[in-house]
């Protein structure tokens, strides 16, 4: 799990909305301003006894509010790099925790299908040893993008330079997604790939809801950090190219290591911005968390695509 701490620049794409303001004008009418919602309401006189109103409502996004219109993600404009090479010690299984039976379905192939079924992809470089691609080939004929693979680094930033070597030079972003969160939706997606387009870089995160201290080596606590301040960091997280490539230049110059994706961009000072999650989108890297996982499937209210 990585917590990042942020400072009141880095604003959730879904961050609560500010107080509704409103302002006085001639008693026959009312306007009301709200970032993405603009009410007016217009009082007309008639001959009846009874008021009539002409009511105009609009709505958008809170990021749009201001903003204007905003480009979005074209189709078949993404390359996803699916991170499956780990090895899941932690799980304690015979096999890597990804390829592990969720509900009847290797744990890998839900976040394979949901961005398969969208149509800003274009294709999924699956990063996995080459003993599991066939786990992916097999699902070839139930998809409609482009499938390839790349081999597995020593660390995740080395997958993850392996899998940007191989996506197609066309893509306008690349969006990096750990196969052991199985249940990231589709709508999470485009959000943060939307966030990605307009900044450059974007992550998914939730904000922590546990007490997080600061502790010494000898484990004592040094401070506790301000909670309001602390975001839980998932995947995908979605980087242009240009800038990812320019990142991994920098690391491998310097031999930096980094923990996250995101983390490659934060070196060189580019802003990072943060889309509200969600919760469900847990990383399934223990028994428990496997049980947990089938909960979440199990409940109707849960919609992965």
């Amino acid at each position: 799990m990585a917590i990042l701490q942020v400072t009141s620049h880095l604003i959730p794409s879904s961050s609560p909305s500010s107080q509704i303001k409103q302002r006085r004008i001639p008693s026959t009418s009312l306007y009301l301003n709200h970032p993405g919602l603009s009410l007016s309401l217009s009082k007309r006189n008639s001959r009846r006894i009874r008021t009539t109103f002409t009511i105009a409502c609009s709505a958008s996004s809170a990021n749009q509010s201001s903003k204007g219109e905003e480009e979005s993600v074209k189709e078949k404009s993404v390359s996803v790099v699916l991170l499956a090479g780990g090895k899941g010690k932690r799980m304690g299984a015979s096999m890597p925790k990804q390829y592990l039976p969720l509900l009847g379905q290797p744990i890998a192939l839900y976040s394979f299908y949901t961005f398969s079924r969208m149509p800003e992809v274009k294709e999924i470089v699956v990063v996995c040893d080459t003993s599991y691609q066939d786990i992916f080939e097999d699902a070839r004929e139930k998809i409609n993008v482009d499938l390839k693979f790349a081999l597995p680094g020593k660390e995740r930033q080395d997958s993850v330079y392996n899998g940007l070597q191989t996506i197609d030079l066309t893509s306008e972003l690349v969006c990096i997604h750990d196969s052991a969160r199985p249940l990231v939706t589709s709508s999470d997606v485009e959000k943060v790939l939307n966030d990605g387009l307009r900044v450059g870089a974007s992550v998914l995160g939730v904000p922590a809801k546990a007490t997080i201290k600061e502790g010494n080596s000898e484990s004592f606590v040094v401070k506790t950090l301000d909670r309001k301040t602390l975001w839980e960091m998932q995947t995908p997280q979605v980087i242009k190219p240009e800038l990812l490539k320019k990142g991994f230049e920098l690391v491998n110059r310097e031999g930096l290591e980094v923990t996250d994706d995101v983390s490659i961009v934060e070196h060189l000072k580019h802003p990072v911005y943060i889309t509200h999650g969600s919760y469900t989108n847990i990383k399934v890297t223990t028994p428990d968390d496997l049980l947990l996982a089938e909960r979440i499937l199990n409940t109707d209210s849960f919609v992965p695509a």
